[in-house]
């Protein structure tokens, strides 16, 4: 079911709240998706999925080099975060990009702490990775 971003449901939203586990899919240079387990945050405003990672990690790797790749929406690495709850489950797609930059990391930090309950264990090579939602899915009622 395909949810209005310029007017995701109450519902919807709240779900994106909640604590749940997470999954973030990246694409692998030979086109293969690589799912991974992850803390998501959605800021409906921002237009923004975000997702604490390692700067050496493969799922930040698939994302810079699919970067300058050209996508049906544009330039960037197509991704999506998903979760679900017993039968509510919650897709964001996006393009995303990888940012050191401390503010927006601790924005990131931020937002995990107040979504997850807990504040994110130090990391020097923390980056952010930043998801320009483009299309949510989902069914939560």
């Amino acid at each position: 079911m395909s949810i209005d971003l310029g007017d995701p449901p109450a519902a919807y939203l709240s779900f994106w709240r909640e604590r749940h586990l997470c999954t973030l899919t990246t694409l692998r240079p030979d086109g293969t998706p690589h799912v991974v387990p992850v803390g998501v945050t959605f800021d409906p405003e921002a237009g923004l999925a975000r997702v604490l990672a390692n700067k050496s990690s493969r799922k930040v790797a698939h994302v810079l080099a699919a970067s300058g790749v050209e996508g049906p929406g544009g330039p960037g690495a197509r991704v999506a975060v998903c979760q679900v709850a017993g039968r509510r489950w919650a897709t964001l797609e996006g393009v995303a990009e990888v940012s050191a930059e401390p503010g927006r990391v601790a924005e990131g930090m931020r937002r995990y702490e107040e979504r997850y309950g807990r504040v994110p264990s130090p990391n020097p090579d923390r980056v952010v990775v930043e998801i320009r939602v483009t299309r949510a899915l989902g069914k939560v009622g």
